[in-house]
């Protein structure tokens, strides 16, 4: 082949692959274009949440006071003297058992003692003495009394009845208050303090919250069947409507911090100069850049503590990094679990569970 024609043919090879890399070279720089026009429209909003410090809880109530109504000794029932719904008052005698024989050995030993005062040695005496201390605790025992004032919840009993000693007849309790021992897991337990209050949702009664207070927790850790470690904590619920009844169930939650507003604001939204971070509002077709400071919160946000930006603002982007739809409400990090008992939720700082509010754009 002649020197002319090997130069006509390599002519369309260059001009093709001319052509290649001028399309490969317009690909590459409108990819770049269009990148950063993507990320020159993003924005983010800022964004209001309501943030609260707890830790739920669950149980049921019981009565600020319980009696089970049971019978020491053995024998037939001679009186009752209260119905069940009552309100009887402490050292109030409820059942009594017939007495004959008691009172007999007591009158016997009476005449007993009298003469041995007379005619008898102290020892004789002093072994006589107890043992009316014995027959009087006896008599003591036919009966049934009220240990405080309060409301014969359950009472079942009628004259002429057998009881034998630990028969049950009832249940006096006393309801100025209620009371709830609840789990809390080892992990939330220093956070525990006695007075913090506690608030309390009822089924039986779903129109109000109710505020208790925490009373008493032990020293001591407990293990459960479940081999979690729990601390019992007690709490008290004063003011309680009549229809919440003692063995009603309830859930809670105990404040460990006050309910706080936080504004936050996207990492990506946080630009920096001269050790200052700032943001840039849009304000129509212009921004206005706005220096804030601020701290650290959850997952890539920045609470805002000083800086004139308020909730629904938007910002441009001052990142190019991945965007992100998650808002910190989103967010949810058990900070321990006792099986539904007892835990404390929230974001990574400080167990704090934030309530939801606007999603960012």
């Amino acid at each position: 082949m002649s020197t002319k024609n090997k130069k006509k043919r390599s002519i369309p090879i260059i001009i093709i692959c001319i052509i290649v890399v001028l399309v490969g070279v317009a690909l590459f720089v409108f990819s770049g274009f269009k990148k950063t026009t993507d990320s020159a429209n993003v924005t983010y909003r800022v964004i209001q949440e309501t943030v609260k410090d707890v830790i739920e809880v669950s149980g049921t109530v019981e009565a600020a006071q319980s009696q089970n109504l049971q019978i020491a000794g053995t024998g037939t029932v001679i009186g009752v003297y209260a119905s069940v719904g009552d309100t009887v008052k402490k050292g109030q005698v409820l059942v009594e058992l017939d007495k004959t024989e008691q009172k007999y050995e007591l009158a016997k030993l009476e005449n007993t003692i009298a003469q041995t005062r007379l005619t008898g040695s102290p020892k004789d005496l002093e072994v006589l003495l107890l043992q009316q201390d014995s027959l009087e605790k006896k008599l003591q025992d036919r009966e049934i009394i009220a240990n405080f004032d309060g409301v014969l919840a359950d009472f079942s009993v009628s004259v002429g009845d057998y009881l034998e000693a630990k028969d049950s007849v009832g249940t006096l309790v006393e309801r100025s208050y209620l009371k709830a021992y609840v789990e809390v897991v080892e992990t939330d337990a220093p956070k525990l303090s006695a007075g913090q209050k506690v608030y309390c949702s009822f089924p039986a009664y779903p129109q109000e919250v109710l505020e208790g207070t925490v009373v008493a927790y032990p020293a001591v850790g407990t293990l459960t069947s479940r081999g979690a470690s729990i601390v019992e904590v007690e709490i008290r619920i004063d003011n309680t409507p009549d229809v919440i009844l003692p063995n009603y169930s309830f859930t809670g939650e105990i404040e460990i911090s006050p309910t706080e507003i936080v504004t936050l604001v996207s990492n990506a939204a946080i630009g920096r100069e001269n050790n200052q971070m700032f943001v840039e509002k849009i304000v129509g077709s212009s921004t206005e850049k706005i220096f804030i400071t601020g701290e650290s919160y959850g997952s890539g946000y920045i609470k805002i503590t000083e800086g004139n930006l308020q909730p629904g603002d938007v910002l441009k982007a001052q990142s190019t990094g991945k965007v992100s739809g998650t808002m910190p409400g989103d967010f949810r990090v058990n900070a321990g679990s006792s099986g539904g008992t007892g835990n404390s939720r929230g974001v990574p700082t400080g167990g704090a569970m934030i309530m939801p509010g606007p999603r960012a754009r």
